[in-house]
């Protein structure tokens, strides 16, 4: 039987195209920002912010996850907020030169990769923060969190992420959430759509997972619509996704497909998406309950 490995199954030309394109914006976002100027995350600077996304010798985080995929994919995943909490402890007082290069040393790493290792990797699985998924997975949700910390960065002064970027964001969080629905044996699928498009997944059990690019304006079945930086806020929980719900501003069709995937939650409560998640588990109550009165209005 043929197993479907999601966006590993596009190739490294295309992943490679999403990723760093989303290292390049970002860089030129640090490069433009005060790192010294705080962000909408509470006790985080831009300074923060990109220390915790670079490569430092204390902090090598793809080359780990290399290392896992070559051994298997076994272990257990490690604590993002405490692995973060303590770079960014330890280079508190890195300058703004340290804190740019170790940035672009991400991005030559993440090249390397593409570049360097055999393609056969691409496929194995490795121990991400949120469970085990292909390392090419692992390698485009780069572009999830360069999309999302872009939006952070805009709160201190940065220009914005381009729209190419946010897609690709959305892309690597249609993946992810795929490839741990079909781990955990569900088959359903959801649209993330936004006006410029979108992207989709749609996992079948053992069989494993699609992703498809949406056009402008496709909003097939069970699908969560927003503009793709609120879609990005709402998935990372930057933005409570009920309340944007309630303001019109989030858009869910046919909730109770989305609901097949809410049990993801319980085993990666960090994922990325998990807040939209979690909303269908909220809303999808009794009539007359929050999601009845949001479709009578």
């Amino acid at each position: 039987m043929t197993i479907d490995h999601g966006m590993a199954d596009a190739g490294r030309e295309v992943v490679g195209e999403l990723v760093l394109g989303a290292w390049d914006a970002f860089l030129d976002q640090a490069a433009a920002v005060d790192l010294g100027r705080a962000t909408r995350l509470p006790g985080w600077r831009a300074h923060e912010v990109c220390v915790h996304l670079g490569a430092w010798p204390d902090r090598a985080a793809l080359a780990g996850l290399v290392a896992a995929a070559r051994a298997g994919g076994t272990g257990e995943p490690a604590d993002p907020d405490a692995s973060n909490a303590r770079v960014a402890a330890a280079h508190r007082d890195a300058d703004r030169a340290a804190v740019l290069a170790a940035l672009r040393a991400a991005r030559e790493a993440t090249e390397r990769y593409l570049t360097d290792e055999p393609v056969e990797l691409d496929t194995a699985p490795t121990v991400s923060t949120v469970g085990r998924l292909p390392m090419l997975s692992v390698v485009l949700g780069q572009a999830y969190e360069l999309a999302v910390h872009g939006l952070d960065l805009v709160s201190a002064g940065a220009p914005p992420p381009p729209a190419p970027v946010l897609q690709s964001g959305i892309a690597a969080l249609a993946d992810v959430t795929g490839a741990l629905a079909a781990a955990q044996g569900i088959t359903a699928g959801a649209a993330l759509a936004t006006p410029d498009g979108g992207w989709a997944f749609a996992a079948a059990d053992a069989s494993g997972w699609t992703v498809r690019r949406l056009a402008a304006g496709e909003v097939p079945g069970t699908a969560v619509e927003a503009p793709a930086d609120l879609l990005l806020d709402a998935a990372s929980g930057r933005v409570n996704p009920v309340v944007a719900l309630a303001r019109r501003r989030l858009r869910v069709h046919e909730l109770t497909g989305l609901m097949q995937l809410a049990p993801i939650v319980q085993s990666a409560p960090g994922i990325p998406g998990g807040p939209i998640l979690q909303l269908a588990a909220r809303t999808l109550g009794t009539t007359g309950g929050l999601l009845g009165r949001l479709r009578r209005g």
